[in-house]
């Protein structure tokens, strides 16, 4: 069997659904789960980042909270369940798949249900189990602002990448590999010629986001022909996401990653807040600057028939469209107004939508501060740069506490009033008695 065929097979196989939803986390399953970091994190020893993976994690049910956890904690909230503690998350932790901390430790948390695929579910958890001890790596750095991936050059350019990445992955022979790596490298210079800025905050999001996917990948997967697979499929599944401004780095990250390890087994060492995978890649295997005017027959070679850059052309006219009507709801309209202090989000990072140099949009959040909570399910939220805020469109009708795919909670205290500008409302907290 080919490689190319055996690849193939491994993508089919991380296709499996998800585990149903049922009422808080299984303790049999999330046993099982801790078992396998458990496997995982031994059998790595500290090798692959100087530091071992192994610490507390917790598995929440988002809806009530429930929790299980692979050992107790300092506040009393965990009671042992078999092999497992089991208790309620307190309110105002947030619940995400993520590293969180709580109760004077650092946790992975893991939002129930689980992945029911072995290796899809092994990836995750060492994804997460990665963001645990990022911060000791010097390798969590401020993510900048990565709208230009939302542009018809940024995501064309980012996609032929992708491709050129692809290819690379699945090459048969290192000549075939080389070829295609340089060509994604050029591409990649492409995009942060036409956005100088760009660089700087791809970089960041390829470090923290990419490095933990890569993660997820390297020991996780047990295979060599494993990880290409999922490297590969990384790269193909995000094509479907609305947006690769805050999503891109989780396809990327396991290419890069991958790609290096074949070609310079030690770059994890000495990585940096700065550090650029595409340039360490070039280095790996000696590769100049593209010269100029050559994107043009390079793209013939992964676009031949130039329909994705029709498919983009037309997006972008849509997206326009869907820019002015946010522009006109969320700017120029009356809005609510919630100012932001000590927030929790949560949101799917492949809905994020830029909105010129105001904020984002985002069409799914669950959005926390001491006012309450905003839920946003198909709606539209902009955070705001400066000032930093919140904003949703004032309904039509008498209630401002649900609108058009969004619900407003206030907690015990608070209370809508009217804004600076005439028909805005903003929050304010009411004086004690």
């Amino acid at each position: 069997m080919s490689r190319r065929h055996r690849l193939h097979l491994a993508c089919l196989g991380l296709l499996a659904a998800a585990l149903p939803a049922r009422a808080a986390p299984d303790p049999a399953i999330a046993a099982h789960v801790f078992q396998q970091a458990r496997e995982i994190c031994q059998a790595d020893a500290g090798q692959l980042w100087g530091r071992s993976l192994c610490g507390p994690i917790m598995i929440v049910d988002p809806r009530d909270r429930g929790m299980v956890a692979n050992q107790a904690d300092a506040e009393g909230v965990l009671s042992p369940t078999g092999e497992v503690h089991a208790g309620t998350l307190p309110a105002g932790v947030m619940v995400a798949n993520t590293a969180i901390d709580w109760a004077g430790e650092r946790w992975t948390q893991l939002m129930w249900p689980v992945s029911a695929d072995p290796d899809m579910l092994r990836a995750m958890v060492v994804h997460e189990l990665f963001h645990r001890i990022q911060p000791e790596l010097g390798l969590r750095v401020p993510e900048g602002d990565n709208a230009h991936l939302d542009t018809l050059e940024g995501r064309y350019l980012l996609q032929m990448e992708w491709r050129a990445l692809a290819r690379a992955l699945m090459a048969l022979d290192a000549q075939a590999r080389r070829g295609h790596v340089a060509d994604a490298l050029a591409f990649r210079q492409e995009r942060r010629r036409l956005f100088p800025k760009a660089a700087a905050a791809e970089n960041a999001l390829e470090l923290n986001e990419g490095l933990a996917e890569y993660t997820g990948a390297r020991l996780g997967l047990r295979l060599p022909e494993q990880r290409l697979a999922y490297a590969t499929y990384a790269l193909a599944r995000q094509l479907d996401a609305p947006s690769f401004v805050r999503s891109f780095a989780y396809a990327s990250g396991p290419a890069y990653g991958l790609l290096l390890d074949e070609a310079l087994p030690d770059w994890r060492r000495g990585l940096g807040g700065d550090t650029d995978l595409g340039a360490l890649l070039a280095q790996a295997w000696r590769i100049g600057p593209a010269r100029p005017g050559e994107v043009a027959t390079r793209s013939r070679r992964y676009d031949p028939d130039g329909s994705l850059r029709l498919a983009e052309e037309r997006r972008d006219a849509e997206r326009q469209a869907r820019l002015a009507a946010w522009r006109a709801s969320l700017v120029d309209g009356p809005v609510i107004v919630l100012p932001l202090k000590r927030t929790r989000m949560q949101m799917n990072p492949q809905t994020l939508v830029p909105l010129d140099d105001i904020g984002t949009v985002y069409p799914v959040l669950r959005l926390a501060d001491e006012w309450g909570e905003l839920v946003v399910e198909g709606g539209a939220a902009l955070v705001a740069n400066a000032p930093r805020r919140a904003v949703v469109a004032v309904p039509r009708g008498g209630d401002l506490l649900a609108g058009d795919g969004w619900t407003l909670h206030l907690a015990p205290g608070w209370k809508l009033v009217p804004g600076e500008r005439q028909g805005d409302w903003t929050l304010k907290q009411e004086a004690a008695p």
